[in-house]
Parts: C-alpha cells; structure tokens; sequence
C-alpha cells in the first residue's frame, strides 16, 4: 500500500511541477510582442503600478510576491508574465488547471511557469485525496522557500458572468500555512485586476443555458487562435494594486472585533469534535478560527481587485443599454448618460478609456458588433439598440456586469426603499393617485430590509471589507443616495446629550442590551440640567431613526429605475429557483444538474410569456449561488450519493405551505 502511494505521489509530482526557463519566457514574449498587434489594439499597465511593485521588491528583497488576478480569459496566464517580464521582475510560478495540459500548449506553458493541479482535488464520493493535498501543499512550500513568486486565480475558474465570483482558498490556504509554519517569513500579497474590452475566450452562452463545457483540446486550442488572429479585441487593461504584507494583514485581521461583522461565506466544519479528546473542542475552534481568517483575505483580496477594474468602453456602454436605455436611444441621449456615469464614476474607478463620449461610444458599439449592439439612422439621427434576443442578450450582460458590483448597494437601498414604498401604497386608505409622492418609509425598517436582501445575495457579491460592518456600509450608502438627492431624509435638530444618549444606546444594542432612548435622553438631560442650569446644549444636524422617513423625490425617479434594474436579473433568477422547489415535494430527491436545467426550463418560460424582461436572467452560476443560500438556510439538502450530487427539501420546508412562503419571501425582492 506505501509502495502503491509513493509511485503515485511520483507520478502526481511530474505531471503538476513547472519548468519554468527564461529562455522560453523570452521567446514567448517576443511571440507574444508581434502577435498581439494582430487582434489587440494594446495592452495598458500603469507604469506607476509597476514602479510600486519594484519599490516593494527592493523594500523587502527576500519575500516572495503571490499575485493574484481575477481571472477573466485563458490569456491571464501569459499576461501578467509578459507584463513582468518586460519589466524586469521576476516572472511567477503560475497555478493551472490540469484541462489545459494539452499537447504543446500544455507544455508551452509549462516552460514559461505553469504547474498543474486539478480542477477538482478530492474524489466525487466526496472522500479527501490526502496524497495529492500533501503532494500539493509541500510543492507549494518548496517553492516559496526557493525564492520564487507565485500567481493564482483566486477566483479558481474563469467568471462565466463577467462580475467577480467568490474567492476560492484551498492555495491562499497553503500560503498561509507556510507563514504560519515559518518556512516564509513573509509574502507580498498583490491583486491584481485584468480586463478586456472584448473578451478573446469568446463568450460563456453554452454553460449560462446548461450546457456543457467543450473540454480544451489542441484542435479546439489551435482553432481558437487562428479565430483569434483574424478578429479585433481592443484594449486590455492590467492593474497592480498596492501590494500588502501578508504577515501585517494576519496580525490586522486577528486583532480587530470580527464579532459582528458581515462574513456570509464563514464555511461550517465538515467533522464534529472528538469527544474522547479533552482537547477536541479547542482544536476543531482553531481550526475554524483558521479558515475564517483565511476566507476573509480571500474576500479582501476579491473586493480590493474588482474595486480597482478598470471600467472599458465595452463595459459601460452594455450597462446603460441593458440597464437605462433598453429599448434603445438616439446617439445624443446616450451620450449625455455616459457623461453622467462618467462623472459617477470619476475618482472612484479607474476609466480605461479618454475622449468624447460620442466617440467612446460609436467605438464600443463597433467593437461588440451587431450581433450584441444595432446601428441605424432614425430622422436623420444614429439610433444604437441592444440586442435582448437570448442568448445574444446573455453575452451582452456579460461587459454589463463588470459595473454592478459598483452598484450593487445603491440598488439594494433602492430596491428595498421601493418595495417599502409599495407597501406602504398597499395599506393606505389614502387616494395614492393624488398623494403618491407623500408616501414614506421608515430608515429602520428600510436598513433592515437591505441587510435581508443583502443576505440573499451573499454569494453573489462582497459588498464590504471583512474589517467593515455591512450594516454600516449600507448606512453610508443611503446616506450617499440621500446627498445625490435620489432618495431624501429630512433632519432633526438633536442636543450634543441627546446625539450622546443615541450613541450609546446603539452601542448598547449591538451587545445585546435592551434600551429606551427616551430613558437615555431623560438621564442626560438630568444630568445636563444639573450641571448648566437647565441651559440647552449646543445643537447638531442628526437623525433619529425611530421617526425619520425616507422620501422619494419625483425629480429622480428614473434614476431610481435604474438603479433597481441593476439587481432585477438576479432577484427574478432567484424567484425562478424558489418556485421551482416545488418539483422536489413528497420526498423527490433530484440530481442537481438535472433541477438546475429545470429552474433554467423556467426562467426561459417566464422570458418568453414576459413574465420576466430579463434575458440575462438565464444563468447556470446565478441558480447555483441562489441553491447555496437555499442549502445555508436549510431550505435544501445537497447530497453525494455514488458520485452524483442530489437535491432534496429538508424539513419543516418540505410542504407546499412552507415553499409558498420561501416564494414570497424571495419575490418581495422582484421589482414590479
């Protein structure tokens, strides 16, 4: 049995080691010099993010950089070498999927610093491949000792959505382990953010429908650049954020309160505690305590690098389509709203594009051809149309999605802003045709709403630094919303005491303690009475938020539209999924696979009656996350059984009773 896994662990070792040799680097680069003109129209670096990173090298000269891009094409892995390369910074060790060790390429690659590993490393029975982990973790090891830099897509595969997914950490993990162990001292952590204004891999349609992936293969490769060469894919953009210690991060991170912090990926121990050990417990805790920090680097890493993407002319031209003008737009009104998202944007993303916005967008449109973006002359004017035919629609929201992100919390405050709203008009005995713009909402009640929608969304987006309180977050986001005059709250004039008397009784609530402000506000108007003779304290501008109202003013309902369409193609997928549950009633448990082609079956359905305006809603990854949040909830249960995944209600949620309520729960979030 020993001599079977060390001939095995051989045979692991060859097929995932690099080869990585400068000679080849060079050659590829220079390949890759005179190739590149033929189907980009540039690659862009920021030459003060390279000096950065050099100053960084110099800083700390014997600590490995572990770079880490969100993956978008197949050409990440090549490009972020070149890039160095021609900087004279020494190239990674790059981790790859073994589906690209292919005759040639497989070994191209190889010499110019990729090591293999598999897609999937422990069985489908879901047994762990302890052989191939330690394999894995010790090469990993000897390769941070030798000095070598390391890159990894923390993202694990390519995005099939075009927004990022969330961070896997089996790597980071071993990274840190080497920390921890002190066979590194420390690393140099460096996201990095790539993106293209047309993505060379094609597009994803196939696997968004439900289909199957067409495996790599060398004819598949070779015929794929010999397309590539006889197209146009505009500009590619590479960011290098700051790079930061791993060691101070750590420290950061185990030194702030995490206590109360939004973490919805916290992953749950898969083995409980031994009970014949007295240190059982302790053990499984540090263990946990270990993930969680390694999930929230992960997730720091995730958010810093979708933050720092630079927005292409691609990307913000398929947002205002499929967002603000889907039925079109004359060329002059689309270039007042690119002005405006221009200036949204400005200070907060990066542009990778300058000029008019009439050229930007008579350029994006040409770039992402007719098949996604129509052209024609209405009244002597250029008239620019979305194509919302699927799957063409699908593709489009791919370059859309790169900005939700940005928006993703501004649409769930006004998305749950106007749910409230409608409500509201629900149970009012008031005439709403004459005094709709009198109805109001609370601000308690609307951040509570948010923190639910944002629940449900949890593996759809990281929408704050672990170190950040969501709750916090969506609190400077509405008040944001209410400076740009979307929504509006008026304020209150409170004493200095009182302002106090509310800080502490927030402060006193998040540890669990039941107080009345009013009680507070007694106590120290007392004591301010005691002390000034009754005298009124100095006046602040503040908010109470038992009797603020959020309003709606008529001047920005459009952009409000707008702002709710942003997360409108998730809420109807997730919508689709919940009524879908009703397949697995009476105990009908279903390979998963084969219910998310169900779910798919629907939402097509709901497209093609019009029950749903969102084309892109389609989408194999979005009914994925949206099972996740079901599993966590413990709506479903996902199980192996002989390799094959299956899905079954869970009780008390079992009954129709229990699954209409999920239905409605999940649609409140749909917006009409």
């Amino acid at each position: 049995m020993l001599r079977s896994h060390e001939r095995r662990a051989g045979k692991i070792l060859i097929g995932m080691r690099s080869k990585i040799s400068n000679l080849v680097l060079r050659i590829t680069s220079w390949v890759l010099y005179k190739l590149l003109p033929c189907f980009m129209s540039g690659v862009a670096a920021h030459p003060a993010q390279v000096d950065m990173i050099k100053r960084a090298i110099e800083k700390h000269p014997d600590v490995p950089l572990i770079f880490l891009p969100l993956h978008r094409s197949h050409l990440d892995y090549i490009m972020v070498s070149f890039i160095l390369l021609n900087n004279d910074i020494k190239c990674p060790l790059v981790a790859g999927g073994d589906n690209l060790r292919i005759p040639v390429f497989g070994s191209i690659l190889r010499y110019d610093g990729a090591f293999f590993i598999k897609r999937k490393i422990d069985p489908l029975t879901g047994k762990k491949d302890h052989v191939y982990r330690a394999i894995l973790h010790t090469y990993l090891q000897k390769c941070l000792t030798a000095g070598h830099n390391v890159e990894f897509f923390i993202e694990g595969g390519r995005t099939r959505t075009g927004k990022p997914c969330m961070p896997k950490s089996g790597i980071l993990s071993v990274i840190v382990d080497a920390f921890n162990d002190k066979s590194i001292a420390d690393a140099l952590i460096v996201p990095v953010s790539i993106n293209y204004e047309k993505l060379v891999d094609g597009n994803f349609v196939r696997e968004q429908l439900g289909q199957k992936k067409i495996p790599e293969s060398f004819a598949s490769a070779a015929s794929a650049i010999m397309k590539v060469l006889k197209a146009r894919y505009g500009l590619m953009r590479i960011d290098f954020n700051e790079p930061f210690s791993l060691s101070e991060l750590i420290k950061s991170l185990r030194k702030s309160d995490t206590a109360h912090n939004y973490t919805p990926e916290m992953r749950r121990l898969q083995h409980k505690p031994s009970s014949s050990s007295l240190f059982g417990t302790d053990v499984v805790q540090e263990e946990q305590d270990q993930r969680q920090l390694i999930d929230n680097i992960a997730r720091h890493v995730v958010y810093d690098s979708a933050r720092a993407t630079s927005v292409m002319t691609t990307n913000a031209l398929a947002f205002l389509l499929l967002n603000r003008f889907r039925d079109g737009a004359p060329l002059s009104i689309l270039v007042e709203a690119l002005d405006e998202l221009r200036a949204v944007l400005n200070g907060v993303r990066d542009l990778g594009f300058t000029g008019s916005s009439e050229d930007v967008i008579r350029y994006a449109a040409d770039l992402l051809g007719p098949g996604l973006v129509t052209k024609e002359s209405r009244n002597g004017q250029l008239f620019v149309k979305p194509v919302v035919m699927i799957p063409n629609v699908i593709e489009l929201s791919y370059y859309s999605n790169c900005l939700i992100p940005h928006f993703a919390l501004e649409s769930i405050v006004v998305t749950c802003a106007g749910l409230l709203k409608r409500e509201a008009e629900r149970n009012s005995s008031t005439d709403r045709h004459d005094h709709a713009d009198e109805v109001t909402v609370g601000r308690r009640a609307l951040l509570a709403a948010c923190m639910e929608f944002a629940e449900l969304l949890m593996y759809e987006f990281i929408l704050c630094k672990p170190c950040q309180k969501l709750e916090t977050v969506l609190e400077n986001t509405l008040q944001e919303l209410c400076l740009r005059e979307i929504l509006s709250q008026p304020e209150q004039e409170l004493t200095e005491d009182q302002v106090m008397a509310r800080k502490l009784a927030h402060n006193l609530e998040c540890d669990g303690l039941d107080v009345d402000d009013d009680e507070l506000d007694d106590y120290f108007d007392d004591q301010h009475n005691s002390t000034n003779g009754g005298g009124g304290g100095r006046l602040y501008r503040a908010v109470d938020d038992d009797v603020t109202r959020i309003h709606f003013p008529a001047e920005t309902h459009c952009n409000r539209l707008v702002l709710e369409s942003v997360l409108a193609p998730f809420t109807n997928t997730y919508s689709a999924v919940a009524s879908s549950l009703h397949q697995l009633l009476d105990g009908n448990a279903m390979v998963e696979s084969e219910f998310i082609r169900l779910c798919i079956k629907e939402i097509s359905t709901r497209v093609e009656l019009g029950d749903c305006k969102y084309g892109e809603s389609i989408s194999t990854d979005t009914v994925r996350n949206c099972l996740k949040v079901f599993e966590k909830r413990s709506y479903i249960e996902t199980t192996n059984n002989s390799g094959v995944r299956l899905v079954s209600l869970q009780p008390p949620f079992d009954t129709m009773a229990e699954l209409q309520t999920i239905v409605q729960q999940v649609h409140t979030f749909v917006p009409v």
